[in-house]
């Protein structure tokens, strides 16, 4: 009888620690649809399709992919249609509307990436013109840049226009007989200066780094003047053209949420947090992608192969 007994307080108290054990242990949050933007750039591509294959591969979620401009994806966070851009250049009017004031928008830290913009010219035209070191030496010069678009003056290629960019208030300020000229989007841009850089011919255009191109184009930067304090970078915002003589800075690159999606519990988000990687990563995978023209997903899938300890560091393994 005490057996008995005793092995029904057993049972008993099994039964009782397994109840306990169950309710204190809670399943994995799943991962569910994380929905990734991807901007008009191939850097932003590269950012987006690793992260992408990381997620989907490691944590089984289902990634979504939309195609949401610089400054509107904002507005799209805090609507939560999309959850997070892998790399912002600088937008201070919406971190200040989206991420201060309106606590819609989570700023979720760097990804590694250092961000240059400048005016560029290709290495030849600097050898034969090293005045062109300074933008004071494209003064009375202006006419070497003419193109069909520019007539009398000097072109400046533009880059895409959803990009933050000042060149043409910038071109006024410096009072340089120079005409704005855009071509379009990114591809665009690139076939406009690479045909000219293969020509021999001069050319002066908005650039920037990380870009895979860097590697294949022999490329020399103008030197703005100075920056001083109030300066502004996108002449979107208006105003003095005076305020915007002075060059471009640079830029850490940063991530950024919606409030919605980084308090959602998904895995997803400390991943993203984690997410790190260097300029010569990212010129590595979008040079594979726009340069080589790989899948997408290939070519993530490509470089996570060969960096598995980075990866692992995301997943925080």
């Amino acid at each position: 009888m005490k057996i008995r007994i005793g092995g029904l307080a057993v049972a008993a108290l099994t039964l009782v620690l397994l109840g306990v054990g169950s309710a204190a242990a809670k399943p994995a949050a799943s991962c569910g649809t994380v929905t990734l933007n991807e901007q008009a750039w191939a850097g932003s591509t590269a950012n987006t399709y690793v992260v992408k294959n990381v997620l989907e591969k490691s944590l089984g979620c289902k990634v979504k992919i939309t195609k949401i401009a610089e400054v509107p994806v904002y507005q799209a966070m805090a609507d939560g249609k999309t959850d997070a851009i892998l790399e912002d250049w600088g937008h201070i009017p919406q971190w200040a509307q989206y991420v201060t004031k309106q606590k819609t928008v989570v700023r979720v830290g760097a990804n590694g990436v250092i961000g240059t913009i400048g005016w560029y010219i290709p290495d030849y035209l600097m050898k034969q013109h090293p005045e062109f070191a300074t933008w004071k030496g494209l003064k009375g010069k202006e006419s070497l840049f003419k193109s069909p678009e520019s007539g009398s003056q000097g072109m400046f290629l533009g880059g895409d226009p959803s990009y933050q960019q000042k060149d043409k208030t910038l071109i006024k300020a410096l009072n340089l007989n120079l005409k704005f000229v855009s071509v379009g989007a990114e591809p665009a841009q690139v076939a406009r200066w690479t045909q000219l850089y293969k020509q021999h011919k001069p050319v002066l255009f908005y650039w920037y780094d990380p870009q895979y191109l860097n590697a294949t184009y022999k490329l020399s930067q103008v030197q703005l003047p100075a920056r001083f304090k109030g300066c502004l970078d996108d002449e979107k915002q208006g105003g003095d053209p005076k305020k915007y003589a002075c060059a471009y800075p640079s830029y850490t690159l940063l991530k950024f949420m919606s409030k919605k999606f980084a308090t959602s519990g998904s895995p997803a988000v400390n991943v993203i947090k984690r997410f790190k990687w260097s300029n010569a990563d990212q010129n590595f995978v979008a040079g594979l992608i726009a340069g080589k023209h790989v899948n997408p997903d290939k070519a993530a899938q490509q470089w996570i192969a060969a960096n598995k300890a980075k990866v692992n560091v995301w997943l925080g393994k």
